[in-house]
């Protein structure tokens, strides 16, 4: 799994945390929208945008995740920001936030150093941010996320994943729904570890995985595309889907297996991907 796609996923969640990060008042993160957008005439994309609501004063909010080296992130990202605003209507005011996994990734182009001090531009250093600790649950999913070795990274989900801390949460906050976003974290923390690995490390065994909302969601989402539209093709991207988040990248026989089988055969699969103990089990009387 990318890393963006990770950030992208939170900030979609807790849009509260890029205002933290930005530094803006958070009292209207609920209504903020995060998603991505296109400038079709210039062929630009930016990826990130917290889209503010409409009938308040509150900013844009530009996202950009960098964790490589790119001598023109900084040219694309004005250039996309400036067009973005410009089309905009009616004007507001807006801020810009690049993450870093540490200062040594930045690339400052020829010309604009003067730009980055802007107070509107906020340069964050994810590194320097491991130790502290937000106000929000998605700032304590990044601490994960950024956690600067495995064990570290373990201690923190294993916080989150305690009946005690579950106490502590307000009521509107979806426990499946965390437990969900603490594994996937995890994954990509520990990617030599196994799903079944991961939930032992934090004590989550014994979690029912029908409860969790991803698993309610994109089966009911499945069966309904599946079943509803006929389409072989979603059943078996469904199919894929859940089985790699369970045990991982699938071994090409698995692969073939499911691009062979039939609606019916698929179905039956789904049915077993939630319980089954291992791929074999789900894809049993097939060869895979």
């Amino acid at each position: 799994m990318k890393t963006d796609s990770l950030f992208y996923r939170i900030f979609q969640r807790w849009p509260e945390l890029v205002l933290e990060l930005a530094e803006i008042e958070t009292s209207q993160a609920s209504r903020y929208v995060f998603r991505s957008e296109e400038i079709k005439q210039t062929a630009f994309r930016i990826d990130g945008i917290l889209a503010p609501p409409e009938d308040s004063d509150a900013p844009w909010v530009f996202v950009e995740i960098q964790f490589q080296p790119d001598d023109g992130l900084y040219r694309r990202l004005f250039a996309e920001v400036f067009l973005f605003l410009h089309r905009s209507d009616p004007p507001r005011a807006w801020r810009a936030v690049v993450l870093y996994p540490d200062q040594s990734i930045e690339r400052i182009p020829v010309g604009y150093t003067s730009l980055l001090s802007l107070p509107e531009i906020r340069r964050v250093d994810l590194s320097a941010l491991s130790g502290q600790d937000g106000k929000s649950l998605g700032w304590e999913i990044l601490r994960i996320l950024i956690a600067e070795d495995s064990q570290a990274a373990i201690q923190r989900a294993r916080r989150l994943t305690r009946p005690e801390y579950r106490a502590q949460l307000p009521e509107a906050i979806d426990w499946p729904e965390l437990l969900d976003f603490v594994e996937t974290v995890m994954v990509y923390k520990l990617p030599r570890s196994s799903r079944e690995e991961i939930q032992a490390m934090l004590g989550l065994t014994d979690i029912d995985l029908k409860q969790t909302r991803f698993y309610k969601d994109v089966l009911a989402e499945g069966r309904q595309e599946g079943r509803g539209e006929g389409r072989r093709e979603e059943a078996v991207r469904l199919l894929k889907r859940l089985t790699q988040r369970r045990f991982g990248p699938l071994p090409p026989t698995a692969e073939a297996a499911i691009d062979g089988a039939d609606l019916a055969a698929l179905e039956g699969w789904l049915d077993r991907v939630v319980d089954a103990p291992s791929l074999d089990a789900i894809l049993k009387n097939d060869e895979c």
